[in-house]
């Protein structure tokens, strides 16, 4: 179906954390970004939620994939 069951659930929230703080970029920042909460960037960046929105943003300011474990759909995306 094209998703990765729990894919949160290995993304690396410490090197997350690290990197946007080595760059910068505040959640809050992401959040507004978005138009949605900080809390909800928080909870995906824990691997808590799979908010897409979110997953892509990163990916797009350049956070590192392997910190995110994307879901499948996501990951093919960013490699194209």
């Amino acid at each position: 179906m094209g998703l990765r069951m729990a894919s949160g659930k290995f993304r690396q929230s410490f090197r997350i954390y690290e990197w946007l703080d080595s760059n910068k970029i505040s959640v809050t920042s992401i959040a507004k970004s978005l138009a949605i909460t900080p809390s909800m960037v928080s909870h995906t960046i824990r691997g808590r939620k799979n908010n897409r929105r979110v997953l892509k943003k990163l990916v797009d300011l350049g956070c590192p994939q392997e910190y995110l474990s994307l879901p499948i759909d996501l990951e093919k995306q960013a490699a194209a």
